[in-house]
Order: C-alpha cells, then structure tokens, then sequence
C-alpha cells in the first residue's frame, strides 16, 4: 500500500470530481487542439469549466527538480495488481490509447483503491526532469469509485529500443483510423505492469487536458524506459494535424511540495 503525505490527502468538492469524471471520459471527445487559437495557452478560454487551465493552482504537468523533492520516508512501494484482459485501441485525435472491456485490475494508495480504467501516450513527454524532455510519456489512469478521484502512474520513455507493451499493439497501430475510430485488441497482456518500482515522485496536481481538473494525485516512474523512432511514429501517425505534439507546457508549481520514493536510499 503506498502511504500519501498529509498533504496529498485532499477532498475535493463533488462537483469538480463530477467534472473531472465528464472531461476525462477516458473516453470522450474534447473540442481542443495544441496549436493556434485551440492550443495550451488559450484552453482557459475555450469553455467556462475549461478555467482551471488558466486559473488554476494546482496544475500539470511539472518539471521536476531533484534538489527540491522531499525524501519522504512514509511513501510506501506502489501496489499494482494489472491482469491480461480483453482491450480495445482508440484514437480521440488527441492521443491514442487503450481502454478495457473488462475489468483490468487495480492500484492501492492510502487505503483506496482505484481500478485502472485506461492508458495513453503524449508525444513528446509531458512531465520533465531537471528540465529534461523526454521522447515520450505513458499515462496509466485510475479512478476511485468511491468518490471519482484520479491517480495517474506516468512513465517516461526516451528513444532506444522497442518497448514490449507497444510492440503488442503495434499491429492495431497500422489499421487504426483517425479521429473516434477503435481496434479491438483481444486479450492484452499487461503484466509487465506490474513490476515493482524502485523509485517515484508523486504530488499533487490536475488532468493535463482540459477542463485541467486539480483533483489527480501523480506518480511518475523514476525508471526511465526505452521507445523505439518507429513506435513513436507509430503512435503519432493516427493524431490530428493540431496535435502531433501533444504535450502540454509544464505549469508552475505554485508552491506545492514534490515527495520522493527510493528503496534504495
């Protein structure tokens, strides 16, 4: 079980997790783009419940700065528990991902379980080290059905070597359509998932999409992994035009303290 910091036990009000759960629909379509007038700096204005793009405190994603993170010695090992389910492909225009027809597994923070519902892929990576962008990020999204929250376990990839999970979609990559168009993927092994991680940052922060609900505890992988210039373009071909970068800005941190897990310190 992995043991938040105080401060990232938040509650939120029910009508922002009403709204996170609408905008994340991990599954519906969302009327913005990353480029020209639709683009990151003018999200806050395209809609009224889009505001916390612009407004908000509490954003994502961040630069992480090891100098600043705090060695905090209550964080716990992430407890994964993923299985081999029955999982569709999809392309929202804006990303491209894979959801699951059955139930995939779950992940445990402080006592609450949130069941994962999706994963995607930004093209180049969201979230940056010491300023560093890397080639690409997955999105692992859970939801709590308790109360509609949000965690999201983020892995960043640089470009190498093939990663496996990517080559067993590869496939479905090649017949996937534009925008709204699916590929049924049968039964997806996603074991690999569930290995154990030696190292995270977590904090609290919002979707990196709009309506940029602040209501997401992050944890992102400290074990960079490897994509190879194929699956990259792979990924990228089903995009939209106005999103073959997908990748918001990083925001300001605003204060907010970024917590530290290593077994190995």
């Amino acid at each position: 079980m992995l043991l938040m910091a105080p401060q990232l036990s938040i509650v939120f009000s029910l009508s922002l997790l009403l709204g996170i759960a609408s905008a994340i629909d991990v599954f519906g379509g969302m009327e913005f783009s990353y480029l020209g007038k639709d683009g990151p700096d003018r999200w806050g204005m395209l809609e009224p419940n889009f505001a916390p793009c612009s407004i908000g405190k509490r954003q994502s994603p961040i630069n992480i700065q090891r100098n600043l993170t705090v060695h905090n010695k209550l964080l716990k090992p992430l407890t994964r528990n993923y299985n081999s389910v029955n999982a569709t492909l999809f392309n929202k225009g804006y990303s491209v991902g894979v959801r699951f027809e059955e139930y995939p597994g779950d992940l445990w923070i402080n006592g609450k379980n949130y069941t994962l519902k999706q994963f995607h892929w930004h093209l180049p990576a969201e979230h940056q080290i010491e300023g560093q962008q890397f080639a690409a990020e997955l999105h692992l999204v859970h939801q709590a059905a308790v109360d509609g929250s949000f965690a999201v376990i983020a892995a960043l990839y640089q470009e190498s070597n093939a990663d496996p999970l990517i080559c067993r979609i590869i496939e479905g990559l090649k017949h996937l359509g534009g925008e709204n168009t699916i590929v049924p993927l049968g039964i997806l092994n996603i074991n690999e998932l569930n290995r154990r991680s030696l190292k995270y940052y977590t904090y609290v922060g919002s979707l990196t999409t709009p309506p940029c609900s602040e209501n997401v505890i992050w944890i992102i992988l400290g074990k960079v992994m490897s994509i190879s210039k194929e699956q990259i373009i792979a990924l990228d071909i089903p995009l939209n035009s106005d999103c073959k970068k997908n990748a918001r800005p990083c925001q300001p941190l605003n204060g907010r303290e970024v917590d530290m897990y290593d077994e190995l310190s």
